[in-house]
């Protein structure tokens, strides 16, 4: 093996890795004979999917059948594939235990669709049956044990919780409530669109499975490595080029994965030994891929399943209005990541990389058939057609596009496992929804988001940063055990509305849960991500962790100026003052960033330090045009002093 390639992670060692620090891809390697059924229930249910999307069809089913149909099958495939421990992966087969809790799971939620004129009419006014209360404990209790599978502990830790709270938080100080017993809670928690099947699972069994759908085949067709490709082209050659590059691509490529692990893994076990031999510390490695991989799910056209609830929570905006408006956020934190990359390579000295190693632009342009299915689900949302349409116009020009070259061209075996990816890539998000949905449904249910936000207002006072400094710990809190979509859905219930009380405009209250939510994935003590990077890069993991948080600094930040300022979010804004506000924003970026790095022009003082990063808090500063411009003075000041004493120094040297 080259040199060249002896670093890289084997397509076994990737599966492992993602197991290892990713729970929902710790599934079944070898199932045995029932892997005919898996396949089958999967290909079913992105058919499925697909089927009802068109008009012709008549379009998604009413929610409750449409939502039964959904997590059913979900919640059978998840008891197939994912063991009661991660011990049981590589074990061949599936075990009894399992197939009879996905036959009991599947039937406790088809239940819903064969007394759907029942649960609907009679039984609202003459009252559930011991039956529907039987089936409907099933059904909550084999929901949280499929979520622990699949998902993670903490979500379960959660939810149980707030079941427990809603049974027995009548007597607790300030957020107590009227009370619950279980027949009363449980049917409100199963058979009504106020819980399991409300808004989460109602997007995802819409928007969200396409979406998903469509990422499986855009990695079919080669965008994915094609991203990687364009990345390297454009960037490779300079200072710091692989780090440079590996954000790029990271950022595109996170728009497909959705998930930062997955994406870390994936395109890490590439770029990650590519940095460490441009001789980048391991580290920092780790990091930069990590810190760009969590970015991707900030990424405009597609940022992720929460982005899709964030359209149905905030009434003002739809899905296209929240792509244009993540754009300026997702330009400033990259941005930050990329100078950080930057200010790394000058500080050790690292060059880019000769133009044989890269790839050609001219080879590059003879693939730009490639971002069609971008330019198409893009246009047509921009447009104004719904995120159904214009998800299956996009999987629709992938599945063309596929067809223009030999090496991509989709025969019947790789249609078949995209159908059948396609619904392997989405049960974790459709478990996690559904169970997000109990815990909504008891915040609702009870008051307690009322009591939360009151609660959150009343301990900030009048003080706004305050607020969102307590809301942005609960957000990172609840983010380092959930996963990105239930965390945006709690906290958009819980914490979001004292935002919006004390007066923040309503999608500047999403934006900053929703951001704070992503970037637990590399805020240590628990950074997901850095840890998946570090295990690739062999590094200290904790450091790993520590240099993402300072390479993201951006995202520690950026929530805090567009809640100050919504222009940036481009509300009630003109184009001069948004340009001049995200002039300022780089500007301010770049130099927190290089203090985050310790390295600016030239190695520094520790006052030039401190100075330098109070000109970027001063440049991000809103609406103030002398902290602004004091800012800016003081930025250049710094650059110089750096500039004369690093030309003094080189002539120093030179003459010694």
């Amino acid at each position: 093996m080259s040199d060249t390639n002896k670093d890289l992670l084997t397509e076994k060692e990737q599966q492992e890795m993602l197991s290892r620090y990713d729970k929902e891809s710790a599934y079944r390697q070898n199932p045995g004979k029932w892997g005919w059924v898996i396949s089958f229930l999967a290909i079913s249910l992105t058919v499925f999917h697909v089927w009802r999307a068109f008009p012709q069809t008549g379009g998604p089913l009413v929610y409750l059948i449409q939502g039964a149909v959904h997590l059913g099958t979900a919640m059978g495939l998840i008891f197939l594939l994912y063991p009661f421990r991660r011990s049981g992966m590589k074990k061949v087969g599936v075990p009894w235990y399992d197939v009879v809790l996905a036959f009991l799971s599947m039937c406790s939620v088809y239940y819903i669709i064969f007394r759907y004129d029942w649960i609907t009419g009679p039984a609202r006014v003459l009252g559930f049956g011991t039956l529907d209360i039987i089936v409907a404990t099933i059904g909550i209790i084999l929901l949280l044990e499929a979520t622990r599978r699949a998902v993670g502990l903490p979500i379960i830790v959660i939810a149980s919780l707030a079941i427990l709270y809603g049974l027995y938080g009548t007597n607790i100080p300030y957020f107590g409530h009227g009370g619950f017993d279980w027949a009363g809670l449980s049917r409100r928690l199963f058979f009504t669109s106020d819980a399991i099947f409300g808004t989460p699972i109602q997007i995802s069994s819409t928007y969200i499975y396409l979406f998903l759908f469509f990422g499986v085949m855009l990695t079919k067709t080669g965008v994915g490595q094609y991203f990687n490709d364009l990345a390297f082209g454009a960037t490779g050659r300079f200072t710091g080029g692989t780090a440079k590059a590996a954000v790029a691509a990271s950022a595109l490529q996170g728009t497909v994965t959705g998930s930062s692990v997955a994406n870390t893994v994936a395109s890490g076990s590439f770029t990650i030994p590519m940095m460490k031999r441009a001789k980048f510390r391991p580290e920092f490695a780790a990091a930069a891929e990590a810190s760009a991989s969590t970015g991707g799910q900030i990424m405009p056209p597609i940022m992720g399943a929460a982005a899709f609830i964030m359209a149905e929570y905030v009434s003002s905006v739809s899905y296209s209005d929240i792509i244009i408006i993540g754009i300026i956020p997702a330009i400033l934190y990259f941005t930050s990541v990329f100078m950080g990359t930057h200010f790394e390579a000058k500080r050790y000295g690292i060059t880019g990389l000769p133009k044989s190693e890269l790839p050609s632009l001219k080879g590059l342009s003879k693939k730009l058939d490639l971002l069609l299915p971008l330019v198409v689900i893009v246009s047509m949302l921009v447009n104004g057609f719904t995120p159904t349409y214009a998800a299956l116009a996009g999987i629709g020009t992938a599945f063309l596009v596929s067809f223009f070259r030999k090496e991509t061209r989709m025969g019947p075996s790789d249609i078949i496992d995209a159908l059948e990816q396609g619904a392997r890539i989405a049960l974790p998000v459709i478990a996690a929804c559904a169970t997000a949905g109990i815990i909504v449904g008891i915040v609702v249910f009870t008051g307690l988001g009322g009591k939360i936000a009151g609660g959150l207002l009343a301990l900030a006072g009048d003080n706004l940063f305050l607020l969102m400094f307590f809301t942005m710990i609960a957000c990172i809190l609840l983010g380092m055990g959930l996963p990105t979509t239930a965390n945006y859905v709690v906290t958009a219930s819980m914490a979001a509305p004292a935002l919006i009380a004390f007066g923040v405009p309503d999608i500047a209250a999403h934006f900053f849960v929703f951001y704070f939510g992503i970037v637990a994935d590399i805020t240590p003590p628990v950074c997901l991500a850095a840890y998946a990077g570090s295990g690739i890069a062999k590094a200290n993991p904790m450091r790993a962790g520590v240099t993402a948080f300072k390479l993201a600094i951006a995202g520690f930040i950026i929530p805090y100026v567009f809640v100050y300022n919504p222009a940036l979010l481009l509300q009630d804004a003109d184009v001069l003052t948004v340009i001049q506000l995200l002039i300022t924003a780089i500007l301010g970026m770049a130099a927190v960033s290089a203090t985050m790095m310790n390295y600016f022009v030239y190695s520094f003082k520790w006052y030039e330090r401190l100075l330098l990063l109070l000109s970027g808090l001063m440049l991000i500063y809103p609406e103030n045009l002398v902290i602004e411009l004091s800012g800016l003075g003081l930025f250049l000041l710094i650059g110089f002093l750096q500039h004369y004493r690093k030309k003094r120094d080189l002539k120093e040297s030179a003459a010694s």
